[in-house]
């Protein structure tokens, strides 16, 4: 207003006010002719968001055991949401890629590779795990609370993440290990027949030439009798392993509901 006053810098003004309009009018008119494509974001984020919710519905009764599926155990359920879901927001980013402002100037298709690239260098391990997390579920190879030996590690599975697993050995040591060397380790689990079929705990014990077997094996049954957490049926049992130079070697056997116990 002060430089129009003047004739010498009438011109100036009026050049500075296009300066300061021209950047709005262009901003304005991209605005309403993104309208459509923001109108069609809006409309899929809701759809996708009510499928979302319907597929944790059915999930969650499957989970409680409301819907059973054939062949698809009940702890499945919550992994098998993940991925899902996963897959569900993928197909809604591929559908609304194209109506994003802007995602077709050379400047967004830089800023998606450059992203996409650290994204597959720096992620590699922690994909594996991930995938190995989810292998593991559908393995059945642990579940929480059940007591395993992976590699060295013995104890109580606490939790299985997507990176990794906690155990909790029998000194109340926390163990951490990542799902892919789960994956490519061996597996003992001790829990997941001893309910059904009862685990099978043994022992040696070397006992001279001169005490007859009947007698060895009815004081090492009698033994496992005495002994709290031992079923009854089926019955203990006792395997001669060796015969050494003064003594005999024989093994007990005795079945266990519990292997926590």
């Amino acid at each position: 207003f002060v430089l129009a006053q003047f004739p010498w810098t009438r011109g100036l003004s009026q050049n500075m006010a296009g300066f300061a309009l021209g950047p709005l009018q262009v901003m304005g008119n991209a605005f309403v002719a993104r309208i459509p494509s923001l109108v069609f974001l809006i409309v899929l984020y809701f759809v996708v968001r009510l499928v979302l919710r319907l597929i944790r519905m059915f999930f969650d009764a499957v989970d409680n055991g409301t819907v059973q599926l054939a062949q698809f155990d009940r702890e499945w359920a919550v992994p098998t949401y993940k991925i899902v879901r996963i897959a569900v927001i993928a197909f809604a980013l591929v559908v609304a890629y194209p109506y994003i402002p802007g995602s077709d100037s050379a400047a967004f298709s830089g800023i998606s590779l450059f992203i996409g690239v650290l994204f597959s260098l720096g992620s590699s391990s922690a994909i594996a795990n991930i995938i190995a997390g989810y292998m593991l579920t559908y393995r059945r190879a642990l579940k929480v609370g059940e007591r395993v030996k992976i590699g060295d590690a013995f104890g109580d599975v606490t939790a299985v993440g997507l990176q990794a697993t906690h155990l909790r050995s029998i000194k109340n040591e926390e163990i951490t290990i990542a799902n892919s060397q789960i994956l490519a380790s061996e597996v003992i689990n001790y829990s997941s027949l001893a309910k059904a079929d009862g685990l099978i705990l043994h022992t040696e014990d070397g006992i001279g030439y001169d005490t007859p077997w009947r007698h060895v094996e009815a004081m090492l049954i009698g033994a496992a009798d005495h002994t709290p957490g031992v079923l009854k049926e089926p019955r203990p049992f006792v395997r001669l392993l060796k015969l050494e130079t003064f003594f005999v070697t024989y093994e007990l056997n005795a079945y266990c509901g519990n292997a926590q116990a």
